[in-house]
């Protein structure tokens, strides 16, 4: 069975040409992702708002009708729990490595009354999310040592941390859509699989080898061979679970420094056929691609772009 397909895009980038473009080349599965970075809260804000709009709904079940799912990639942890709440609840937050306690990032785990706040955000979102096909996608903030460092926390690696937040989110979500499923998202600090924290049923794996791309300085090498011998440890701790790869290969938005306008972008083929050749040799399900930055304002500036390449490279695997 070849793997699936799957695009993921801006949200203010989608258009009738997208989705045409997308049902067009055989694309099965469309991504909506706002940004990340500082501004990941106040984006996916905006999406919620967005996802009310006529024109945004008109535009989703277009899509649908023409074929694809629909799925919501998110940065979510600053939305799901909310910096203002740092005043009154600091314990809430997650405790830097300095022992202070912080609303830079991520929150602490290990406070459960923190954690149900979190959870029943999510279910709300979950139920916000226009047409979505049921797949979940609720990332914690990016970065290395983002987590908390309080002693109790400090018990567990990113990972299981991660998987804790994970499993008691897709709870919640369950008791109002059943059939949900949750990504856990294996990049940066969590692409190590967990060791004490065991996925709850409809947990599945997204690996998304972000160093790859990224890592510089004098850590870059070794990051970026951890990320990659990782990949088997993953595949075994997930089992017979669905396992996602989630690629930059055209994510014009990391090739443009996540700053407009966006840059001219080609391609590399040669690397997307070898890489999506291994992944499918692995065993991964799903092969998906970010294509941000190639909106209406790539194509003024710089003209069409072609997504068959991915397209049929994906039909051979």
């Amino acid at each position: 069975m070849k793997m699936k397909s799957n695009m993921v895009i801006h949200p203010d980038e989608l258009s009738k040409r997208w989705i045409d473009r997308l049902a067009d080349a055989g694309i099965e599965v469309l991504g909506i992702h706002p940004c990340g970075g500082a501004e990941a809260a106040d984006c996916l804000k905006k999406l919620v708002e967005l996802a009310k709009t006529e024109r945004f709904r008109k535009l989703i079940d277009y899509a649908e009708s023409r074929g694809l799912e629909i799925e919501y990639e998110l940065h979510a942890a600053g939305y799901l729990m909310p910096r203002e709440l740092f005043d009154t609840h600091p314990e809430y937050f997650r405790m830097n490595a300095d022992g202070k306690r912080t609303d830079d990032s991520n929150f602490c785990v290990s406070n459960g009354e923190a954690l149900d706040i979190f959870a029943r955000n999510a279910a709300e979102l979950a139920l916000s999310l226009y047409k979505s096909c049921g797949r979940f996608y609720f990332w914690m903030d990016d970065g290395h040592d983002l987590g908390c460092f309080c002693p109790e926390c400090q018990k567990l690696s990113a990972s299981d941390r991660q998987l804790i937040v994970i499993n008691r989110m897709l709870f919640e979500i369950r008791k109002h859509i059943p059939n949900a499923q949750m990504a856990y998202l294996a990049y940066m600090d969590t692409v190590v699989p967990p060791k004490k924290i065991k996925p709850c049923d409809g947990v599945f794996l997204e690996y998304a080898p972000f160093e790859k791309y990224t890592a510089k300085g004098e850590n870059a090498r070794s990051l970026i061979e951890r990320e990659k011998q990782m990949i088997s440890p993953l595949m075994e701790y997930f089992e017979s679970r669905p396992k996602k790869v989630l690629e930059y290969w055209y994510d014009n938005s990391l090739f443009s420094g996540w700053k407009k306008p966006p840059s001219k972008f080609v391609p590399d083929v040669c690397a997307m056929e070898k890489d999506m050749a291994e992944y499918r040799e692995i065993g991964f399900d799903v092969v998906c691609t970010f294509a941000c930055f190639l909106g209406d304002d790539y194509e003024e500036l710089h003209g069409s772009f072609d997504i068959t390449p991915f397209a049929e490279c994906a039909k051979k695997y």
